[in-house]
């Protein structure tokens, strides 16, 4: 019964997003924007096609979803330290009808919600920085089972063993490709970008480590 079960829906909060203003205002650009939850710099990547803007376009696709003035998607949930960005998304989803309000939430508070499964409506900010690739990170946040999955697609699922098990490694980045354009085109996400954290370095630090792992 979920507005967000129509697919029109998910691509229409995915072009009300604009992700190139985002970042040359919360990050003076410095982020790099991306339209997959993969990190470009992990084995078996796989590029999507660039993220786009297109309110006129949302707007449409919730009409044809049966929403023409929008609906009520109740709570935008953050950690409170990244609720800069929260403002600006529930901003933006609004002006094409999709109605939010802000809920920040301490950072231990909200990574236990999270964790436990009790973000259970409404959207909610996702990160991660941990390593690894494309198999791992579809592993987190994709597939049946995952510490971070809220639901998930059994033609995804079902390929993620498939993958796991093969050896031959053409073969297996091939289903891994299959498993991110299944992601992309089903829209189960909203991708923003790869963070970048603006940081500034006196002169008397001879070599600074930041920025020295991509």
């Amino acid at each position: 019964k979920s507005p967000w079960h129509d697919e029109r829906v998910r691509r229409a909060a995915n072009l009300a997003l604009d992700r190139k203003t985002i970042n040359e205002a919360l990050t003076l650009g410095y982020s790099k924007l991306t339209n997959s939850l993969i990190p470009a710099s992990f084995e078996y990547y796989w590029q999507p096609p660039p993220a786009v803007y297109d309110p006129a376009k949302a707007k449409e696709l919730l009409a044809a979803a049966g929403f023409p003035n929008g609906f009520d998607a109740g709570s935008f949930t953050v950690d409170s330290s990244y609720a800069n960005m929260g403002e600006v998304a529930v901003d933006y989803l609004s002006q094409v009808g999709i109605r939010s309000r802000l809920v920040p939430m301490e950072r231990a508070a909200f990574a236990a919600a999270y964790a436990n499964k009790k973000l259970t409506s409404g959207i909610f900010r996702a990160a991660s920085g941990a390593f690894g690739n494309a198999s791992t990170r579809l592993a987190s946040f994709i597939v049946k089972g995952g510490s971070n999955v809220y639901g998930s697609y059994p033609d995804i699922d079902e390929l993620y063993p498939l993958q796991a098990d093969e050896l031959d490694r053409k073969k297996r980045a091939a289903i891994l490709e299959k498993m991110q354009r299944l992601v992309h085109e089903k829209a189960i996400n909203a991708p923003i970008w790869e963070l970048a954290f603006l940081n500034g370095v006196g002169p008397r630090v001879g070599e600074s480590a930041l920025g020295k792992i991509a």
